[in-house]
Formats: structure tokens, sequence, C-alpha cells
């Protein structure tokens, strides 16, 4: 998704806004009609040609409020535009697809699997992570930094979990495709056979995990992998049910692997066109958590979140009927001019800072803390090794209209005195890391 100044709202035809097609998001210029949108129709209704509909909602504080609150707009149904219309057959089962009380047994006991103490301990594994991954750089080479971050939160998020790290690459493919079936670049057949097999394969992988721990000792809490730790979790007194723990696993692992490797890449790709920053970075590690706070913001790589109406209400000045789609732009909300000062100028020190890249409310994301804490982690070193970046070649955008995400941006790098000897040990030990590298 381009991410810069917009161009003229006040040209854009209301009329003929197009927010569902994920082409935009590839090729297009989604801030522009955001902008409009917030300027002249910040609640606004889209017909599809299939008859389907949905309000796009794209104001900071109407999304805060969508997203808030659960007993006006609900998760049960449904929270992406790719089932817009069809109920969401993981709905008050899968965390991510309920609503309170079934979403709050179920993110209580996980939160604590899933915070910020789970990774500090692994932060030398993150970080010889970082060194692998710019390997290409040693030999003066081009390094596609958005291809090797695709493979980035498979270090953490597959180790968490217990997955075998020879199912990695293929893994994080599949959720790349669950999410962007339409890119070419990623589709195994048409656009709805790549869905159903990412759906497919993700679903029965992980029923396979569940059942082949189920025939083993259980293991000390102390040693248990995240699917463990849901097979004993219990949930408003009983234990998950096999498909509750297959919906979530995969709820998990499609979180982290969509999101967070597009955060590096458009937070690099930022620090490239604003290079004053960069020198901030370099001169002032200490700014490096505000810095990733102001890389969630400006990437956005959550493109939206959708809940249903459950009853007649108002938003924004418009009558929205029960059963309604909405849909909640992040992108929009954190580009909203009465919310963020100068919202479109990348500044590494911005404060205040509460940007909903991570959504809001109850289902604010659970993987946050592993996510703040595996960025700062990436781009201390990443600023320790690296004096300066330049783009080697054409960037290309990940075609889907819920990832904001590049998959393409190939640099070059001058590395800081001391780091090519701090690579080439890591690389000696462990070998170069994985790339995401479509079949």
């Amino acid at each position: 998704m381009r991410i810069g100044q917009p161009g003229d709202s006040t040209a854009v035809d209301l009329d003929r806004i197009d927010l569902f097609t994920p082409s935009l998001y590839a090729a297009g210029d989604p801030h522009t009609l955001w902008k409009a949108l917030r300027e002249r129709a910040p609640v606004h209704r889209q017909l599809l040609p299939d008859g389907r509909a949905f309000w796009s909602v794209t104001r900071y504080h109407d999304v805060n409020e969508v997203l808030r609150d659960h007993t006006r707009f609900t998760s049960a149904k449904g929270t992406l535009l790719s089932i817009l219309g069809t109920d969401d057959p993981a709905g008050g089962t899968m965390m991510a697809a309920s609503d309170p009380p079934v979403h709050t047994a179920l993110r209580e006991p996980m939160g604590k699997m899933l915070s910020h103490r789970a990774l500090r301990d692994r932060a030398p594994e993150i970080r010889a992570v970082v060194r692998r991954m710019t390997a290409p750089l040693l030999d003066g080479g081009v390094w596609d930094i958005a291809a090797s971050a695709a493979a980035f939160p498979m270090a953490f998020t597959g180790t968490l979990m217990g997955l075998p790290e020879r199912h990695w690459r293929r893994l994080t493919k599949l959720t790349t495709m669950a999410v962007a079936p339409s890119d070419a670049e990623f589709q195994e057949g048409g656009g709805e056979s790549t869905l159903s097999v990412a759906h497919h394969e993700l679903f029965a992988y992980f029923s396979d995990q569940v059942r082949a721990r189920s025939g083993r000792p259980r293991p000390a809490a102390d040693q248990e992998d995240l699917i463990d730790f849901l097979m004993r979790m219990e949930a408003g007194g009983r234990r998950l049910r096999h498909e509750e723990i297959v919906y979530n696993c995969y709820s998990l692992l499609l979180g982290a692997n969509v999101t967070t490797p597009h955060a590096i890449a458009a937070m690099v790709l930022a620090l490239i066109e604003h290079p004053d920053q960069y020198r901030r970075l370099l001169a002032d590690p200490a700014l490096i958590p505000g810095a990733v706070e102001e890389g969630l913001r400006w990437s956005s790589p959550a493109n939206h979140f959708m809940r249903y109406a459950v009853r007649d209400l108002e938003l924004g000045g418009r009558q929205i009927a029960a059963g309604d789609a909405l849909v909640t732009w992040l992108g929009s909300a954190n580009r909203d001019e009465e919310a963020f000062t100068d919202p479109y100028r990348f500044d590494v020190a911005r404060r205040p800072n509460r940007h909903v890249a991570f959504g809001f409310g109850p289902h604010y994301c659970i993987g946050a803390p592993l996510a703040r804490l595996s960025l700062g982690l990436l781009f201390e070193e990443l600023t320790s090794l690296i004096e300066e970046f330049t783009v080697a070649g054409p960037i290309e955008h990940l075609e889907s209209n819920f990832t904001a995400g590049i998959k393409h941006l190939p640099l070059t790098a001058v590395l800081r005195p001391g780091s090519a000897q701090r690579i080439e040990r890591t690389v000696a030990a462990t070998g170069p890391a994985p790339v995401l590298e479509p079949a």
C-alpha cells in the first residue's frame, strides 16, 4: 500500500469509492480515499455488484467506538471482509470471532501465555535471527527485506507453538495465501482455490498437531508449548474442544505471520524516505521503542476489522440497521487529523501516539506484547548493524484488503564498523535465515 502524503481528496467521487477490491491496496491510493471519507462521509455505505454491502468507518473515534462496544457491534458473525455476508464457522469458538463472556474466558488464560515475559528470555535468539536475515549484505548484495521479514515471526511463534522448523516455510506461505488469495504471486489455482487450500491445509495441520499431542504424556507446565497449553486450558469451567483448539491455533499463527512482517518492511521504507529520522535512531537508541510505535501507526498492517450491528443504531450521523456489516479501517483512523497532529509526518519521537494498529477494546491484539518486543529487538539490532539503507529495485505491495503489506523491498546497505564480523559469526554458527519463496 502506498504510504505518504495523500492525493487531492476533494476530487474523489464518493459514489465510486471501492474499498473492497484487493488490487486497490497493491497499486492504488487508499489514503486519499480514506481522507475524502473522513472529511465528507465518515460512515459510508458501499454496495457490491453481488448485492452485499458494508459501512466503512474511517474516523478514529468512530473506529474506537465500534471496536470497543460488543453490546452493539458483534464479532461473532465474522471480522474480515473476506467472509462478508456469511456467518463465520468459527463464530463463538475462536477468540477473535467471539464476544464476552466467551471471548473473555478464552483471552484471560491465553494472555498469560503470550505475555512480554514469554519472549524476553529469547532476546539472543531473536538477535541471531536478524543477523542471519542480513547475510546477503555481507558481499554488498541486494537484500529483499520484505521477503526475509515474511519468515521472521515464525522464529518465535513457531517455537512458542512447538511447530517443527521444517514446516515453517509452508505455514508462512499458507497464512499469506489466506489473507491475499488474489495476489498472483501466492496463488495455487485461482483466488477461491487459493483460499480453500490455505484454510484446508492450516486446519488439517493443527488438527494433526493436536491429535499427535493427545497420544503422548502431558509435559510439565514449564516445558509445554502453546498448543499443549491450549489442550489443558480451561475456559468457562471446561477444557477446550478439539475444534476450539484448532481454530485458535489458526488465529494466533495468522495474526502473527500476516502483520509483523509488513510493519518491518514499511518502517524500514519510512526510515529510508525520512533519513533524518534514521539518523536520530542511530544517535539515540533510546528512541527505538517510540519509533516502533510510530512504525506501527504508519504501517497499520492489519488494514481492517469488521463487526455487525446487533440492533438498529446511529453512528456518525447515519442510521445503521441491525445485521449491517461495519468495516473499521485502521489505516484511516491512524491518519485522522483530529487524533494525530500532522498525521502524514513520520516522527520516531511522536508523543502522544495512541494508534489503533493493534485494534482497540476487548479484541485488542493478544499478541501485541510479543510483537512490540520482537520489533524492538529487531530494530535495535538493525540500527547496530546498518549505517544506511538504499532502495535497490522495484517495491511491490501485497494484493490484499486485509493486510496492508509490502511483499518485495530490495535494499542495499552500508554496514557499521564490526557488523560484518558479527553477521559472519552468526551465519557460520546457524546458517542463513529462511526466506519465504513462493512456489
